[in-house]
């Protein structure tokens, strides 16, 4: 297929061609795979500014989308490509191609280092979904940064950097440029720019920006930051995101209440304990989508709300395509044995059926399917039946049936139970919302058309 480049997509491949160190904030949509590959062909092929590139992305991305991007456009042609997946021998083979590109999922990070040792061979790495190296005790985190001497060119791609605000930052950067920007060690960044937020009396458990920190990080990282919003670049059709609110029943309200007070509660004979207020947050979340996992982790059925709603959402769409998102295990099982035509997307078959039209019920995973896939074809209504905290799986989630390709309007359906805490995860996920945005904002490029 001839790609045609949009103006911004031109930017964003020279970008990365001019910049050894670059960190490419990139909003849902946009095509940051085939940018980079653009980028990445022109360093191997014409330029010689690089002899191999390793790509670092999600499991499912690693496996579906970076290869079938290289065989698609006509200007790569040429470039070759190995993905190590699988099992220990499978990767050794890939390995062994001694591939121009080799694409490797981000678990397997701490592995390759071991394997490859000192002889590291990428003069070049990309990280697809930079923000999932956000924390810096990760072993992926540790095993990268232990080989980033050896790495000339490196290249962050992502489309939310600071979801759960700007402490995220600090790691992400650290690879990028070696502590250059925002310091070598993460207690520097945090004594330069933060303070104590939640704590006791020995013990801080959060930090907040000191006033005028904000600004002074966004400038701190813009000479290597390039940062695009989906809106400012394509038309995308009218996108409409409202809650459906449901009404628990007395009994629902009595043992949703006494949990909140009591942190315990009996349901059929066993037991429902929160030891936490992590761990009632996770409980209250359950109880409120309709299950909720007892001592022995068998999830026990509290009421219907829920699958009701969604039984009317089904009959509403009138045989047009949902996609749902769960977060729990018993909402996937309850899901499915109410509605039997609907199908948990896991596999490249699934979500190449998905997109044939093929499953009117698809039923997504955020933590498995946020990232990096193509499902707008097969619909365009997602409901999510329980929700997350995390804003980036959030953000790429909706990302799948909005983003560039779509033709109809979208509409993004919130199940939540009236007076419960699904209503303070949608506060909580408007509020980091507004953070990054402020961060993608201040790095914000602005675009200046090509003609090459």
């Amino acid at each position: 297929m001839r790609y045609t480049p949009h103006d911004y997509q031109r930017q964003a491949t020279d970008y990365i061609v001019t910049h050894p160190q670059a960190a490419i904030f990139l909003g849902m949509g946009l095509g940051k795979t085939v940018i980079t590959l653009s980028a990445i062909w022109h360093l191997l092929m014409d330029s010689f500014q690089a002899r191999r590139v390793l790509v670092i992305a999600p499991l499912r991305v690693a496996r579906d989308t970076w290869a079938a991007e290289a065989s698609k456009w006509d200007h790569l042609e040429g470039l070759t490509m190995a993905v190590a997946l699988g099992s220990r021998q499978q990767r050794l083979d890939a390995l062994a191609t001694g591939a121009m590109v080799t694409v490797i999922n981000r678990e397997n990070i701490p592995w390759l280092v071991r394997t490859v040792g000192s002889q590291w061979p990428w003069d070049m790495v990309v990280i697809d979904e930079l923000s999932s190296f956000k924390n810096h005790n990760a072993a992926r985190f540790k095993a990268l940064a232990s080989v980033r001497k050896h790495i000339t060119r490196i290249v962050g791609l992502t489309g939310t950097p600071a979801a759960n605000g700007l402490e995220d930052l600090w790691a992400q950067f650290r690879l990028l440029d070696g502590g250059v920007r925002l310091g070598r060690y993460i207690t520097h960044y945090r004594a330069r720019w933060f303070e104590p937020d939640k704590r006791n009396a020995t013990r801080i458990f959060s930090y907040k920006p000191k006033p005028g920190a904000e600004e002074e990080i966004y400038a701190a990282i813009g000479d290597m930051t390039l940062s695009m919003q989906t809106t400012d670049h394509l038309t995308l059709p009218p996108l409409t995101v409202t809650p459906q609110e449901v009404t628990l029943g007395p009994r629902e309200r009595d043992l949703y209440e006494q949990l909140v007070a009591q942190m315990v509660i009996s349901l059929d004979g066993q037991t429902v304990d929160a030891s936490n207020a992590a761990a009632l947050s996770g409980k209250l979340l359950q109880l409120a989508s309709g299950a909720v996992y007892a001592e022995g982790h068998e999830a026990v059925v509290v009421h219907e709300r829920k699958l009701d709603a969604l039984e009317d959402l089904i009959e509403a769409a009138n045989g047009q395509s949902l996609l749902v998102a769960y977060w729990f295990r018993h909402d996937l099982e309850r899901i499915t044995a109410r509605f039997p035509t609907a199908r948990e997307l896991k596999t490249s078959q699934d979500f190449l059926a998905w997109n044939r039209g093929e499953i009117p019920l698809g039923l997504i995973h955020p933590a498995s399917a946020g990232h990096g896939l193509n499902l707008q074809a097969g619909g365009h209504v997602l409901v999510w039946f329980s929700l997350t905290w995390s804003l980036e799986l959030y953000q790429q989630t909706n990302a799948r049936l909005y983003r560039q390709g779509q033709t109809q309007p979208v509409t993004i359906i919130h199940l939540t139970a009236g007076n419960t805490l699904d209503q303070a995860v949608l506060a909580a996920l408007a509020a980091k919302d507004s953070t990054q945005t402020r961060l993608i904002q201040a790095v914000a490029a602005q675009l200046t058309p090509t003609n090459r």
